[in-house]
């Protein structure tokens, strides 16, 4: 906790002044703390007086740790179908179970859905628990966290993974809450640390200008959510073999106070940058709106789809369904071709999964550099023309 020394407080106000999160205001001469304080410590470094000071609460060490084994991902199923990012979960859930030498298990949720297990098998699980029911059928946060919460305490797995979804952001704070765990949200990498065995979990954070690398080292299970299309899952191996386990339902993990009065699939539009084996990006290099006409010719060139930075989408020079980054959309195409586009980190944790980055920019020094495997430095209105000439002949 961030303590003040009222003896030595001057009230000066410095540390008002340095707090990032306008957590701490001076009242009556004094520097009172607020409840928006993160214990970043950047108040300490800045008072003269040393009037400040964080005090670190004896760590509290979970005893039963060698008892949490195993890796378990939940897998979504949605509207008749398995989520793709449920396949992608068990392809880094393989990865970390084999590093620690535990079964990686997955959990499905739903009704009638029994044939999917073979399918999560194939793509890596050793166990498959199947909590199926009617009731289950329709996603409810509270009769889903009740269910998987017990499932978590009774086969206590040392890793929980779920995908960083609309349901997956719903629900799997509250399985946190009642296994008593911590938990790392929107992850784009997961290791294993080698000393220990404790997991690594790495997001965007302070608005992804940093990516920070969280470990929960004292207490089990260790909880995150991984966004989709980070990962790669596994190709489908119909030779593995597995076990699937019915997992034995109660009345009160059914119970719902939730009532689920239609679900109604949205209808695709016409952007899907997720699904694109191509996409050719733009950034705010294009200059303005009409930028996108030669973005556009590029990719019906190439049979690709049309994506952007964030900076142009809030600029109005394209929807939003086409941005890439953190608070867009992480894609991971066979090819991404990014145009005028600097490279900072936000757009990065967006495409970082992509097979081959080709970069354009006139920026020799660009960020965008750093990550991509072809680079041309110049200016893309008069690159982007020729490599259209080029493709063109080539057919």
């Amino acid at each position: 906790m961030l303590k003040v020394n009222k003896e030595l407080c001057i009230g000066c106000g410095i540390c008002e002044d340095n707090c990032p999160f306008g957590a701490i205001s001076i009242e009556d001469g004094l520097a009172v703390v607020g409840d928006s304080c993160t214990l970043c410590g950047a108040c300490v470094e800045s008072c003269e007086v040393q009037a400040l000071s964080l005090e670190v609460q004896n760590k509290q060490v979970q005893e039963d740790l060698a008892d949490w084994k195993g890796v378990l991902v939940f897998c979504e199923y949605r509207h008749g179908e398995l989520a793709p990012v449920s396949l992608e979960l068990l392809g880094i859930g393989r990865q970390l179970a084999d590093r620690r030498g535990v079964l990686l298990s997955a959990l499905l949720l739903g009704h009638e859905t029994a044939e999917t297990a073979q399918l999560l098998i194939g793509h890596g699980a050793d166990v498959v628990y199947l909590a199926q029911h009617e009731a289950l059928g329709e996603f409810r946060d509270d009769s889903y966290s009740q269910v998987t919460a017990d499932v978590i305490r009774q086969y206590r797995p040392e890793i929980v993974l779920a995908g960083a979804t609309a349901i997956g952001r719903s629900f799997i704070p509250c399985v946190a809450t009642l296994v008593n765990a911590g938990l790392t949200a929107d992850c784009t990498k997961l290791e294993i640390r080698e000393q220990d065995g404790a997991l690594l979990q790495t997001r965007p954070a302070f608005g992804g200008n940093i990516m920070a690398t969280i470990v929960c080292e004292s207490t089990r299970p260790q909880m995150a959510t991984v966004r989709p299309k980070v990962m790669k899952q596994l190709p489908f191996d119909g030779a593995r073999t597995g076990t699937v386990v019915d997992v034995v339902l109660t009345e009160k993990q059914l119970h719902s106070r939730v009532q689920v009065v239609e679900s109604v699939v949205e209808e695709a539009g016409n952007v899907n940058i997720q699904e694109a084996d191509i996409l050719v990006s733009g950034g705010r290099g294009l200059e303005n709106a009409k930028g996108f006409e030669l973005i556009r010719a590029l990719a019906d060139t190439m049979g690709a789809k049309v994506s952007a930075s964030r900076a142009v989408v809030d600029a109005g020079w394209i929807p939003y369904p086409h941005q890439v980054g953190q608070t867009g959309k992480t894609v991971a195409p066979k090819l991404y071709i990014a145009c005028g586009i600097s490279g900072a980190v936000q757009h990065v944790a967006g495409m970082q999964s992509a097979e081959t980055i080709v970069a354009i920019n006139r920026d020799a020094h660009a960020s965008i550099f750093n990550v991509a495997d072809f680079g041309i430095v110049g200016d893309l209105f008069e690159i982007i023309p020729k490599l259209i000439k080029k493709i063109e002949e080539r057919r």
